[in-house]
């Protein structure tokens, strides 16, 4: 449990860090100093106001942080553009990093900014949601959304290391959380049946569960495993295309519902129910399968159908 994980992608390999993973934060902040590389920290107007000691204890100064709104509405064109030029008028160059520090929507944002400025610089992601620790800052899948479908515009670029620190969940709202749980669910649907058994054996999580942070690992693995195998989700059949599992639902209805009236976990939960029954109608599943994942997705306040029609 205290060594951290490698994303084992030959020249592109990175660590993910669990256990002191602040102190893993600010050492790797100084050795970029000492070499005199500049850095730059997005994140989300919220968390600024409520964690900028975190950022001011690992080491970053307040000049060195872009502040955006908060909402899935920040993964889109005019962020992306406020960010780049961010970068262009503090005039940051090849050897630059950019820092993610937020949740999913701040991940993904972050991860095309590096992709595409200059080509390609360096970034880091130190996840703040439960949802970002367990899946979305690893893999490097990044993006923004268009008005036409989420996550339509984007790159692989992988980060050169992950920071889990689950003492950031303690401020995270119950929503927030609940809505990462739905991934840690889609984790134990796709690929550990024995972690779905767990799941339901403990009852609702909380950021204070001393059961979490294995949890959290453990989906990591599962991640970094399927990532190894295909990272740019080629494989025929299979593959990381499994990580999909609930999303073709969920992102029909973000789009249909208009970003932000459910969150991405939430509308996941529906998607897995969804994908659920679907499976039992292809006689892939046994029908009680479908009140279980009901049942467990209730267990942690997540939706299991919409609030109205679409």
């Amino acid at each position: 449990m205290n060594e951290a994980l490698t994303v084992a992608l030959g020249d592109r390999a990175y660590p993910i860090h669990f256990t002191d993973s602040s102190k893993a934060l600010s050492a790797t902040l100084a050795e970029l100093r000492q070499a005199q590389r500049a850095v730059c920290v997005l994140c989300d107007a919220n968390l600024l106001a409520s964690r900028a000691d975190y950022l001011k204890a690992a080491g970053f100064a307040q000049d060195e942080i872009l502040s955006l709104p908060a909402g899935e509405n920040t993964k889109s064109i005019e962020p992306y553009a406020t960010a780049l030029s961010f970068l262009a008028q503090g005039n940051r160059n090849r050897d630059s990093v950019v820092f993610a520090f937020g949740g999913g929507v701040i991940g993904d944002l972050a991860g095309f900014v590096a992709a595409s400025y200059l080509r390609g610089i360096d970034f880091y992601q130190i996840p703040t949601s439960l949802l970002a620790m367990v899946d979305s800052s690893v893999g490097g899948k990044t993006g923004i959304n268009l008005p036409e479908g989420k996550n339509l515009v984007g790159a692989f670029w992988q980060p050169k290391a992950v920071f889990i620190d689950t003492d950031l969940l303690g401020s995270l709202p119950a929503r927030e959380f609940a809505a990462g749980m739905a991934e840690v669910i889609k984790y134990g649907l796709l690929a550990d049946r024995a972690l779905f058994d767990e799941l339901e054996t403990l009852g609702a999580l909380s950021p204070q569960s001393e059961a979490l942070p294995a949890i959290i690992r453990r989906c990591c693995e599962l991640k970094a495993q399927i990532v190894i195998d295909d990272e740019t989700e080629t494989a025929a059949s299979g593959g990381r295309a499994l990580l999909n599992l609930g999303h073709t639902f969920a992102h029909a209805i973000e789009n249909a519902a208009g970003y932000g009236d459910y969150l991405h976990g939430e509308a996941v939960a529906i998607g897995l129910v969804l994908a659920t029954r679907l499976s039992v109608e292809l006689g892939q599943l046994e029908a009680s399968w479908v009140e279980r994942v009901i049942q467990l997705l209730e267990t942690h306040a997540l939706p299991v159908r919409l609030k109205s029609p679409l």
